[in-house]
C-alpha cells in the first residue's frame, strides 16, 4: 500500500540533497561544461524539473489549465530526456528562473501528492515503466530520479574544480 506521507518525505529528502550540492555551485559555473561536453549543472537541475512534472504531475492527474504557469513548454523542451545541453548562457534561461521552476514543481508535487489517497497511489500507472507500475511508484520514481542526476551534479561540481563536501 503506498502512503502519500512516506512519498513526500521521499520527495523532500531526494531535494534536500540537490539542494545541498547546487548551493555550493556559483551561477557561472552552471553553463561550463567538461571538456567532453555531456553536460551541465543547468541542463541536470531542468532536466530533473521536467521528470518531476511529467512523473510526479502529470502523469498522476493529467494537464491541468494552470500547468503553463507552473513550467513553460519551451522549458520543457529545452531540457527534457534527449535534448542537447547547451553551454552558452544566452541559449538557456537564467539560473534565477532556472531554479524558479526547479523549485516551483517541487512544491506543487509536494503539495499534491499530500492529497492523494491509498486508492489512487495505487491505481495502476497507464504507460509502461521498467521502475514502477503505480501511480504512486511514479511518484516514488520522481524522487528516486533525482538521486543518480545528483551524482551527475556532484561529477560536474568536482570537474569544475570544486572541493568534495564530505
Amino acid at each position: 500500500m503506498q502512503d502519500a506521507f512516506a512519498l513526500v518525505e521521499e520527495l523532500n529528502r531526494s531535494r534536500m540533497y540537490t539542494n545541498l550540492l547546487l548551493d555550493t555551485i556559483e551561477e557561472a559555473d552552471w553553463f561550463r561544461q567538461s571538456p567532453e561536453g555531456v553536460s551541465h549543472i543547468a541542463w541536470q537541475v531542468g532536466h530533473l524539473t521536467v521528470g518531476q512534472y511529467r512523473l510526479a504531475l502529470l502523469a498522476i492527474r493529467g494537464p491541468q489549465a494552470d500547468d503553463a504557469g507552473l513550467i513553460s513548454e519551451s522549458f520543457i523542451n529545452r531540457y527534457q530526456p534527449g535534448s542537447v545541453p547547451d553551454p552558452a548562457a544566452k541559449g538557456n534561461l537564467p539560473v534565477e528562473e532556472i531554479r524558479k521552476v526547479f523549485n516551483r514543481v517541487h512544491a506543487q508535487t509536494v503539495a499534491e501528492t499530500r492529497e492523494l489517497t491509498p486508492d489512487i497511489l495505487n491505481e495502476t500507472f497507464e504507460l509502461k515503466h521498467p521502475m514502477f507500475s503505480t501511480k504512486g511508484g511514479a511518484i516514488r520514481w520522481s524522487a528516486q530520479h533525482e538521486y543518480p542526476h545528483a551524482g551527475q551534479i556532484s561529477l560536474l561540481r568536482r570537474q569544475l574544480g570544486y572541493a568534495p563536501l564530505w
